[in-house]
C-alpha cells in the first residue's frame, strides 16, 4: 500500500476516534463490572486498530490496552470445531440461525435438537464440546495455539485471575451444560468443558492483535504477516456467515441490515470485524450498549459502513476508507468526508 494511502487512512481513523470519542460524541454506555472487575475503572478507554490484508496496520487511541476476548472467543472456537468435524458434523450439533434472543438465553432449535448458533452460549459450549482434544488441557492448549497464530503473538495465554473469576460466577452455563446434555445437545464432563469455553475467554488481547485476528479470517485465514494458516479457506466462509448473520447478540438481524459488516462483540467491550479480502478492524471501549455491545465500537462499524461505504453488499466504488480498500478499485474514488460535526450516521 503507498505511503499516501497509509496517511489517508491513518488520518481518517483519528479523525473517527476522535468525534466518536468526545464528550457527548454518543451515549455513554454501561460498563459491565465483574467482567473482569478492572473495567469499571476503565469506561474512558477507547481504543481503534486495523489491519490490510497486505499487513499494513494502524491504530489510534488505546490500541494497545489489553482486555479479554470473552465472547469473541466462540468465533475461533467454531472455527476449530468446523476443521475437526466438518460442516455437516457440526451442522447436527450446532444450527446458524439467529436466535433472537440475548447470548446466555435458555433456548433451542427445539425442531432439530441444537442451539441455534455457536455465537450465543449455549451453541459456544456445544462447539467447545466438538473440539477435539483427550484432556481440557489439551484443548485449551490447542484453542491457544489457534489463537497465537491469528493475532501473530506467541506470548498469547489464558488470564488465571479473569478465568477464576468467571469460574465462580458461572452457574447460569452451569445450569444450561446439565440442561443440554440431559437432552443429548452435549456430552461428556460438564466441568471440563466448561472450564475450556471459559479459558479461551479469558485470553486477553489488544485492539491491534484483535484486528490482525479479523485480518487474519478476512485473508481466507492466513496470517497477514506470518501467512501461517490459522484456518482451512473453506471454513472461512462458514464463519463469516454466522458473524453476519448472528455475531451481535440479540442485535445481530438490525445489524446485517444497517452495517453489513460481519463482526462479533463480547462484554468486554470489544468488536472484531472483518470485510473479506480487505482488512480487519479491532475496537475496544468498556461501555456497553443495551444489547450488550459497545456503544463506542458500534458507532465506529457503523460510520465505517455508512460514511466509508464497507457494507459487504455496498459497490465497491463506494468504498471511502483510504482510496479503495476492496476489490475494484476505482482510482477516481479518493474524497475523503469531513470530520467535525455533522458527519457520523443518524442515530449514534
Amino acid at each position: 500500500m503507498e505511503q499516501t494511502e497509509r496517511e489517508i487512512v491513518q488520518q481518517q481513523l483519528e479523525e473517527l476516534h476522535q468525534v466518536v470519542g468526545r464528550p457527548g460524541g454518543i451515549p455513554d454506555g454501561r460498563v459491565v463490572s465483574y467482567y473482569p472487575p478492572s473495567m469499571a475503572a476503565r469506561a474512558d478507554v477507547f481504543g481503534i486498530a486495523a489491519t490490510d490484508v497486505d499487513g499494513t496496520q494502524w491504530q489510534v487511541g488505546d490500541a494497545d490496552v489489553r482486555f479479554p476476548l470473552h465472547s469473541i472467543s466462540k468465533v475461533f472456537t467454531y472455527g476449530l470445531a468446523l476443521e475437526d468435524n466438518g460442516r455437516e458434523e457440526v451442522m447436527l450439533r450446532v444450527g446458524v440461525e439467529p436466535s433472537g434472543d440475548p447470548f446466555n438465553s435458555i433456548s433451542f432449535d427445539e425442531v432439530n435438537n441444537r442451539p441455534f448458533n455457536p455465537m450465543i452460549n449455549a451453541g459456544a459450549l456445544v462447539a467447545v464440546n466438538l473440539v477435539h482434544g483427550s484432556t481440557k488441557e489439551e484443548k485449551v492448549e490447542r484453542l491457544l495455539t489457534r489463537l497465537r497464530i491469528y493475532a501473530g503473538n506467541p506470548d498469547l495465554t489464558v488470564d488465571e485471575d479473569i478465568l477464576a473469576e468467571q469460574l465462580v460466577s458461572n452457574d447460569r452455563n452451569v445450569s444450561l451444560s446439565y440442561l443440554m446434555r440431559s437432552l443429548g445437545m452435549l456430552h461428556g464432563n460438564i466441568e471440563d468443558n466448561l472450564y475450556v469455553y471459559l479459558a479461551a475467554c479469558s485470553v486477553c488481547v489488544s485492539s491491534v492483535e484483535l484486528s490482525t485476528m479479523a485480518a487474519t479470517i478476512a485473508r481466507g485465514g492466513a496470517n497477514p504477516f506470518t501467512g501461517v494458516p490459522a484456518l482451512p479457506r473453506t471454513y472461512t466462509r462458514d464463519v463469516l456467515s454466522v458473524m453476519s448473520m448472528c455475531g451481535m447478540y440479540d442485535a445481530a438481524g438490525q445489524w446485517h441490515y444497517d452495517v453489513g459488516i460481519p463482526a462479533k462483540s463480547s462484554v468486554s467491550g470489544a468488536i472484531l470485524a472483518v470485510i473479506p479480502d480487505a482488512i480487519g478492524v479491532g475496537v475496544h471501549s468498556p461501555g456497553l450498549d443495551r444489547h450488550g455491545n459497545s456503544a463506542r465500537g458500534v458507532a465506529v462499524c457503523r460510520a465505517l459502513s455508512d460514511r466509508f461505504g464497507l457494507h459487504v453488499f455496498a459497490d465497491p466504488s463506494e468504498s471511502r476508507l483510504g482510496r479503495i480498500v476492496r476489490p475494484g478499485r476505482r482510482d477516481d474514488a479518493t474524497e475523503m468526508y469531513p470530520s467535525g460535526d455533522g458527519w457520523l450516521p443518524e442515530g449514534l
